[in-house]
């Protein structure tokens, strides 16, 4: 375990692997996994719905694959490029919030407008812009990295564009991915250096709000209350919750066999989606739920292992940035899972690299990619040289 927390144990003389095993290795266990569980989920739903029992398998395969050669490219970008797009890409994420609360322009499903309509595909903005702003964050971290005891620079600024980001993010309605930008973002801020008191005092406001937002709110309002009591009214607003509840009990401590899901034939919803991780918990067990979260806690560690590195490097904006991966990887993550298991209210968040949707793998394989970036670079010693 200490290979995997430090990445310093090797064999004498054996050359440093230009790429993170550790990193590759969970990434490529969680998509491989994932796209079993996806066709096992999903297969019931295609064949009723679409006629054909591997639908989402195929669209899931290609999805991958295509994010796969995108991780690819961007393992082989400069962090430097990052870095000045930073500010862009999150104008263009902002700019994509706004595009999808235009009518005729944005997908309606389930009471949300979160999808752009491309053809025979929906973008959905607001995952990439849980992206874009890690990379800004890091970047204005680092440009303001003098100022940040300030209680302007250090913190009202970016407060100000995750309220302006939130808002829109509100009208979708999306609460999950705000819920997971507002945390990965202030956690960013902690870690970079503001002060502490300062910190407090917006986390105060932000909960603040959360709390305002939820009790104004009677959808908001429903699902925390169906969340505390599932069973009070398990056919209507607890109907997700005891269904998943029920597949996690069903599954014990082996599960009861890949495809032997019951709550995924059409008791629970969103099962190759949102509650894939219930299905794997029902067919594959308590085992299979540690394992999953113990390779994304490796993920996450390594992640603060290639930002120290960049640190000790003087790679600032490497360090800054893979610590906002690491915290972006691992909130969706754990706040999924708590989901599936009646731990926190529904979200409507995906599980990374596991749950079917183009523009959450998208992103999750670029995030992988410039976690991969960094750590050839902190290993080639600067941002111009090669691995």
């Amino acid at each position: 375990m200490s290979a995997v927390m430090t990445g310093s144990v090797r064999n004498a003389g054996q050359a440093r692997p230009a790429w993170d095993p550790w990193l590759l290795g969970c990434t490529y266990a969680l998509l491989v996994l994932g796209t079993i569980m996806v066709y096992s989920a999903s297969i019931a739903y295609a064949d009723r719905e679409m006629h054909n029992d591997a639908y989402f398998l195929i669209r899931h395969v290609g999805y991958t694959t295509v994010s796969l050669i995108l991780m690819a490219f961007v393992m082989r970008t400069r962090a430097r490029w990052w870095e000045k797009s930073g500010p862009y890409l999150l104008l263009l994420g902002i700019a994509s919030l706004v595009v999808v609360l235009v009518p005729g322009l944005s997908a309606h499903v389930n009471g949300s407008s979160r999808w752009i309509k491309l053809g025979i595909v929906n973008l959905q903005p607001s995952e990439f812009m849980k992206l874009f702003m890690v990379v800004y964050v890091a970047g204005y971290l680092v440009r303001k990295q003098e100022t940040l005891k300030n209680f302007t620079q250090g913190i009202v600024i970016v407060s100000l564009v995750v309220a302006v980001i939130g808002a829109l993010l509100l009208l979708e309605p999306d609460m999950g991915s705000l819920v997971v930008i507002t945390v990965t973002v202030f956690a960013m801020l902690f870690l970079g250096g503001v002060r502490f008191w300062h910190f407090m005092v917006v986390l105060a406001l932000g909960m603040g709000g959360m709390v305002l937002l939820t009790i104004i709110s009677p959808y908001r309002m429903g699902r925390v209350t169906s969340f505390l009591d599932p069973w009070a009214d398990p056919f209507n607003t607890g109907f997700q919750l005891v269904q998943a509840l029920i597949a996690f009990g069903r599954g014990e401590w082996f599960g009861v066999g890949l495809g032997g899901s019951v709550q995924k034939l059409f008791y629970l919803p969103a099962a190759h989606t949102d509650f894939v991780f219930a299905v794997m918990a029902e067919e594959l067990g308590l085992v299979a739920v540690l394992a999953v979260m113990a390779l994304f806690g490796i993920i996450v560690v390594r992640a603060f292992v290639i930002a120290r590195q960049a640190e000790e490097a003087g790679l600032l904006y490497g360090a800054r940035l893979a610590q906002g991966l690491g915290l972006l990887i691992g909130n969706q993550a754990m706040i999924n899972m708590g989901v599936n298991m009646g731990l926190l209210p529904t979200k409507g968040l995906t599980l990374p690299f596991m749950s079917y949707g183009g523009s959450s793998m998208l992103v999750s394989c670029i995030t992988v990619g410039l976690l991969l970036l960094i750590g050839r670079e902190t290993r080639a010693g600067g941002w111009g040289k090669s691995a």
